[in-house]
């Protein structure tokens, strides 16, 4: 007796057990659903018996759980019994295995837009659209064990299916926005909710008894939710139309995107408009058609979102020569080596964030043995804000007879006259032979003299008023006495936990070498620009000694 249902069942002749299929306790199988099962019975003339069967149904439309073979019991012998359950199976290779061949080609190129993806992580529609090949690659996947009435159980078989659905229905109405860099509308988030809500309810059914499974898709499969979900599914596949809305705006490069996306929608609009009309039958002639315009949309897709990542790496790399030039350039306006008056030694320590930064400094030996320093910090990263520390020390030039606060004063004109929007921070010091610092401060840190921060006052930042006048402060070194001057990337260097590195800490290590310093802030958590400049004094009269 060769059995086929999508249940657990025990089989009975003449009240005696002769087999069975599936767990009895939970009504749970295997996809496997072609049972036979041998009767040790001698026929004798004009004798008759009793068949009967023991079911435990989990699934209130089991052919949804296992394709188009339904509930089926013939008698026969054993060898030809074998061959109709080869048979059975081969049936279903004619239409399973092409829908396999084909969606799994389209897996194969989702694995290869997943590749792009890692070269390229800034581009979002290629991970989209991966996670789209590979997941109606799944589906059939799936569909194709089921079809071949693989021996996996149907727990797998069901969670398998409506994980790939859930990834499906998402990413194929999300790509089209990602791929027009456009944020999915919320009204696209609603009609995926219409569609896909009822997913992870069918995803939960093999973990749940029996008579709560029958209960729940009893609901889930009413005629009103069924045709909810439909409308959903219909319209959440004008995606493309709505993403590339005004189509007149459409860049150039993204034309053929966009046509792409827009017939790739259609089709899928138009398989899920004729599948409650036309039922099996439309599937068998869509099947094909649907893989292949997906097969074609995705080769496309590929070749074009392939070209356009060519097209942006050479972009990218035009750019990184630009940064690299950029950071040639201010490695020479930092200057390499310190100018430096005997009498003093200076060691300085200059880690940008990024390729150039907007810390700059500058160290210069005057006339009369002079030692001036210059240190600042320009209100961004990057690229503008080097420029803008190129034109803060190519302002600072041929400024020998200024005073601190008479440079910061002129510095502070040029910046406001640029009109950049942003500001600087910056400290100028000058120290003569004989000791004496003076310093003006515009909103920069203090400096350190010997462990302790120094009391001067803190004008404003460069750029922000360009009639501002800075105060000096005057100090007397003793030889011996160590500065310390700073930028904000040390202070405000963060942990893991978000625990600032601080000014306790800095003042504990002030008294170290600028490289300790700025590699303690570092490793730490550098989040900024790191510039740390040091200034031990031993006047000229011990110099000599």
């Amino acid at each position: 007796m060769q059995v086929s249902l999508a249940a657990a069942y025990q089989l009975y002749v003449d009240g005696e057990f002769v087999g069975g299929a599936g767990d009895m306790r939970d009504g749970n199988f295997r996809l496997d659903i072609v049972h036979t099962h041998p009767l040790m019975r001698t026929a004798t003339a004009g004798q008759t018996s009793l068949i009967a069967l023991r079911i435990l149904y989990r699934y209130s439309r089991p052919h949804q759980v296992v394709g188009n073979l339904r509930f089926g019991m013939v008698a026969g012998e054993a060898g030809a019994l074998r061959w109709r359950h080869s048979d059975l199976i081969q049936g279903s290779l004619s239409y399973a295995l092409p829908n396999l061949v084909w969606f799994g080609a389209v897996g194969v190129i989702g694995l290869v837009i997943l590749g792009l993806f890692f070269n390229d992580r800034s581009r979002p529609e290629l991970l989209i659209l991966s996670i789209a090949c590979v997941s109606v690659a799944g589906l059939f996947v799936t569909l194709f064990l089921v079809d071949t009435l693989a021996n996996i159980p149907v727990a797998v078989g069901i969670c398998g299916f409506w994980v790939f659905a859930v990834a499906t229905s998402l990413t194929q109405i999300w790509f089209p926005f990602a791929a027009a860099r456009r944020s999915m509308p919320i009204l696209f988030w609603i009609l995926y909710l219409l569609r896909a809500w009822s997913f992870p309810l069918r995803m939960c059914s093999p973990f749940l008894s029996p008579s709560h499974v029958l209960w729940l898709l009893g609901i889930l499969d009413s005629w009103q939710l069924t045709r909810i979900g439909t409308v959903g599914e219909i319209l959440s596949y004008s995606a493309a139309f709505v993403a590339f809305w005004p189509y007149w705006r459409i860049p150039r490069r993204m034309i053929a995107i966009a046509a792409t996306c827009m017939v790739w929608g259609a089709t899928m609009m138009v398989y899920f408009t004729g599948q409650p009309l036309f039922g099996r039958r439309f599937f068998d002639v869509m099947d094909p058609l649907q893989a292949f315009v997906e097969i074609c949309a995705s080769v496309m897709l590929l070749a074009l979102l392939f070209r356009d990542q060519q097209r942006a790496g050479r972009e990218r790399a035009e750019l990184v020569g630009e940064m690299q030039a950029a950071q040639e350039i201010q490695r020479m306006l930092v200057q390499p080596s310190v100018d430096s008056m005997p009498g003093t030694r200076i060691e300085v320590a200059f880690h940008p964030m990024r390729e150039v930064g907007g810390d700059f400094y500058s160290c210069r030996k005057l006339s009369d043995n002079r030692q001036r320093i210059l240190l600042g910090d320009v209100s961004g990263k990057g690229a503008a804000a080097a420029m803008t520390t190129a034109v803060l020390l190519g302002a600072a030039q041929e400024r020998d007879d200024d005073s601190p606060a008479a440079l910061l004063e002129h510095l502070n004109q040029v910046l406001s006259k640029m009109r950049l929007g942003g500001f600087a921070t910056c400290l100028c010091a000058e120290l003569s032979a004989a000791g004496r610092l003076t310093i003006a401060n515009a909103g920069h840190l203090s400096p350190y003299l010997d462990g302790a921060e120094v009391p001067v006052n803190a004008g404003l930042p460069l750029g922000i008023d360009a009639t501002v006048e800075y105060e000096e402060s005057q100090f007397l070194l003793h030889a011996g006495s160590r500065l310390t001057f700073l930028s904000d990337g040390v202070v405000e260097a963060r942990n893991a936990h978000g625990e600032l590195f601080g000014f306790d800490r800095t003042a504990a290590i002030s008294s170290q070498s600028a490289e300790a310093i700025a590699q303690a802030a570092q490793v730490f958590g550098q989040e900024d620009d790191i510039t740390v400049l040091t200034l031990t004094f031993a006047s000229a009269e011990v110099l000599h000694a």
